[in-house]
């Protein structure tokens, strides 16, 4: 697969999108919102131009790195879980990816790397996966990570513990049995191929036996929990006995911020030193304090449309929808032109796996009128358009879409809600007529298409399509990637075809960075890994 070089651009101010996305929908294959694998995703950033200031490229900022000393990073959403296993946002794992590691775990350039195991085999039938593993791994806790441990971590997932009904982790259920050759090696036997589980596999190692992970969580990642208030902070310290390379900093706070003007004041007073999620507008504000880093948000940002409630139950509807809404025009209203318009819920960073169908709909009000009065709204109707209220991003999406959705006599009002409320109502009870949010993904394409099938739990816009489950079922099945490659592209065309949301953007995200600080690292997944930034000296 082709792969993009990486990099980061440090600007003094640069005029570019965010998108705010850390509570969106995470692991889809946990039913939530956010190597010899050739499932390797490319890590992508965004150029962009700058105010008064020139652009350089290269690493972030000379200066030597240093150990030692603490930061702040402002997060939007309070954490919905400590424990790694039962978290569903996609905000929670990006804070969590510092305190737990999995059997392999993802590097920027969107590979999966060996990480509690030293070494993975698949095998050519996709029916195995073979880890050994790496000698001298040890908990926060000081005791070392066993094959009990592995097997238990697994077991939980795969809902096959005693008690347990269902898997964690729904991508888990193919796994038949866990046979252990020896102590060191662990072979996962599935009941059915599967030559993408291997991007399931960075889920949390825990200690076996250990029951306080929801308030106390212990995990062999680079840094160990300290401390939560929830509604204000998630403190977390280095791991001196950590297997891999040291992290630079003594300690690191993710500070819950409620709303970005909160944000911006901290920021300005210099408490925060990190914020990933700035808009274009705070960006230009912060000019001389921050360093701006720019990136790809790796994320499916859409105005989601219940298929099950009228008037999105009729396909005629939704499309006349998507001829009406402008993807550029909104980029270029609240993100000065910035970010990749999609047209299915996948994003480019999935290489060949994604097709490009920014320009199935082009606008054309006339034909979306012609629709509409088709199906029954010659005059138009009123909508509600529900958006959680801590993502100004989305925020400012959904009132250039109100006016957009004005040329065709359409109404829409913006309901704001609290995340927590959001999560609980809109994603999980599937109670709201539209929203906006984004998407993220594990290292699998099928976990960005996996969630419109038919019966499974994560589609949560009720989108139904017999030729759709179809080639889901082939896909899934396929262990040439030639196959799968020709399955998710038809799956994408199905999903645009029928209008299933309108697909909008993988935007750009700004992140203010202390001048002081190096190291910041993008990924092709939706984390903060902190173990890379230091001071400079």
């Amino acid at each position: 697969m082709r792969r993009q070089m990486k990099r980061i651009l440090a600007m003094a101010v640069t005029v570019a999108a965010m998108i705010a996305l850390g509570g969106c929908a995470g692991n889809t294959e946990k039913e939530t919102v956010q190597s010899e694998s050739n499932l390797t995703v490319e890590s992508n950033t965004t150029e962009g131009s700058t105010i008064n200031t020139e652009m350089t490229e290269g690493t972030l900022a000379e200066g030597e790195a240093v150990y030692g000393g603490s930061i702040v990073v402002g997060i939007q959403n309070d954490l919905d879980s400590l424990d790694p296993h039962l978290a569903g946002s996609a905000g929670t794992s990006e804070v969590l990816f510092n305190i737990f590691e999995g059997l392999v775990k993802p590097n920027s350039e969107g590979e999966l790397i060996p990480a509690v195991a030293s070494d993975y085999k698949i095998s050519e039938d996709g029916m195995s996966y073979t880890f050994t593993l790496r000698d001298g791994v040890t908990f926060h806790n000081g005791e070392p990570v066993t094959i009990e441990d592995v097997i238990y971590s697994i077991k939980r997932c795969a809902g096959m513990l005693e008690g347990q009904t269902e898997p964690l982790v729904s991508a888990y259920s193919v796994i038949e049995k866990i046979n252990t050759p020896d102590e060191k090696t662990v072979e996962l036997v599935l009941s059915e191929a599967d030559t993408e589980l291997i991007g399931y596999l960075t889920e949390a190692i825990l200690p076996e036996g250990y029951e306080n992970q929801a308030s106390a969580p212990i995990g062999c990642g680079p840094f160990r929990f300290v401390s939560y208030a929830p509604q204000q902070s998630f403190v977390m310290e280095r791991f001196e006995d950590y297997w891999g390379e040291r992290p630079y900093l003594d300690g690191v706070e993710f500070r819950i911020v409620a709303n970005t003007d909160s944000a911006m004041m901290e920021l300005k007073a210099g408490s925060i030193d990190i914020y990933p999620y700035l808009t274009s507008d705070q960006a230009r504000e912060l000019s001389g304090q921050f360093e701006v880093l720019i990136g790809t948000s790796n994320l499916v940002q859409a105005l989601f449309l219940n298929n099950a409630v009228e008037p999105f139950d009729d396909v005629r509807v939704r499309q006349a929808l998507c001829y009406t809404i402008n993807a550029q025009e909104i980029m270029d209203m609240v993100a000065d032109g910035y970010g990749t318009e999609i047209g299915s819920n996948m994003f480019p960073a999935f290489g060949k796996y994604y097709k490009d169908l920014s320009g199935y709909y082009e606008v054309d009000l006339e034909k979306a009128e012609t629709l509409l009065t088709e199906a029954g709204y010659p005059n138009g109707f009123e909508m509600t358009i529900t958006v959680p209220s801590n993502y100004q991003f989305h925020i400012d999406t959904a009132q250039v879409i109100v006016e957009q959705l004005k040329q065709i006599g359409i109404t829409a009002k913006i309901e704001l809600v609290e995340w927590a409320s959001w999560y609980s109502d809109a994603y999980r009870g599937r109670q709201f007529q539209s929203t906006i949010i984004g998407l993220d993904a594990d290292l699998a394409p099928k976990a960005l298409l996996k969630r419109y099938g038919s019966d499974v739990k994560s589609n949560f816009i009720g989108f139904s399509d017999e030729e759709y489950d179809m080639v889901l079922e082939e896909a899934l099945q396929a262990i040439e990637d030639t196959v799968k490659v020709e399955n998710y592209h038809r799956l994408q065309e199905i999903l645009a075809e029928q209008a299933a949301s309108v697909f909008i953007q993988d935007a750009a995200v700004l992140i203010a960075f202390n001048p002081e600080l190096g190291g910041y690292t993008f990924y092709p997944v939706y984390v903060q890994d902190v173990s890379k930034v230091y001071y400079r000296k």
